[in-house]
């Protein structure tokens, strides 16, 4: 198989905070897919990161919806090109989030935790792993990067707290593609990782949370971007296939 002509990454799930964060940190080596429901997510990082000499395009996407990401696949080969390969993948969506007693939850919302961090997941590992594969090199120098699928968890993907039965299950399911997908293509060259996000982000809706619990007791998306960025690093002799971030006041 031929290597492919340009590498690319992609990010669902670009909003402001840890999606953004994301998009900048790898376009500052890749051009930059960005799937978000609605362009007013990705927009401006857009322009930003094309503004500042990077390469960015948005493109509007239900990962929960099987014809919506082979619509946005069809968009990247002809923006990049059939042989395009896909050095990162990165997804970053939840379903909305749903707090509620058990019994006067409704199907709907039980299963628009599901839709997102289950199926949605499911739809983008089948469609970017083709591209992730493409990339694996033959070379086994030490300087090789492993194309990278990085899944972004919570501490519902470890325990199902009371009143969070939708969230916890869509991302007890994320967390089990993840690990399935880890054993399956990783022999293959390919890295997957789920990362714990076990902790409040520190973004605009969350300015007036945990304001006596000291500096820096919020992740900081910068931080997190980092993170996956080492993970994208990683070479394949040496590879985590779960991380946890937390910040050092959280309780655990």
């Amino acid at each position: 198989m031929a290597p492919p002509s340009q590498l690319i990454t992609v990010i669902a799930g670009v909003g402001p905070g840890t999606g953004a964060s994301i998009a900048r940190r790898f376009a500052q080596t890749y051009p930059v897919v960005l799937l978000a429901r609605t362009p007013a997510s990705y927009e401006d990082l857009v322009k930003e990161i094309n503004g500042s000499g990077g390469k960015a395009v948005g493109i509007s996407t239900d990962v929960s919806d099987g014809g919506s990401v082979g619509r946005a696949m069809e968009r990247v080969r002809g923006e990049f090109g059939e042989g395009v390969g896909v050095a990162a993948a990165i997804f970053n969506a939840s379903g909305s989030f749903v707090r509620k007693p058990f019994l006067e939850m409704t199907e709907e919302e039980f299963m628009t935790g599901f839709d997102v961090s289950g199926r949605g997941a499911f739809l983008f590992s089948r469609a970017l792993l083709p591209g992730l594969l493409s990339a694996v090199p033959s070379s086994t120098s030490s300087t090789t990067l492993t194309p990278t699928l990085i899944f972004t968890g919570a501490t519902a993907s470890y325990k199902g707290s009371a009143h969070m039965s939708a969230f916890s299950t869509g991302k007890f399911a994320l967390r089990s593609l993840s690990q399935s997908l880890a054993r399956e293509f990783g022999p293959k060259g390919v890295h997957v990782a789920h990362a714990n996000i076990d902790g409040v982000i520190d973004i605009e809706r969350t300015k007036g949370w945990m304001k006596d619990a000291g500096p820096d007791a919020k992740i900081r998306p910068d931080a997190i971007a980092e993170a996956y960025w080492n993970l994208h690093m990683q070479h394949r002799s040496a590879l985590t296939n779960e991380i946890d971030i937390r910040p050092y006041v959280e309780k655990w």
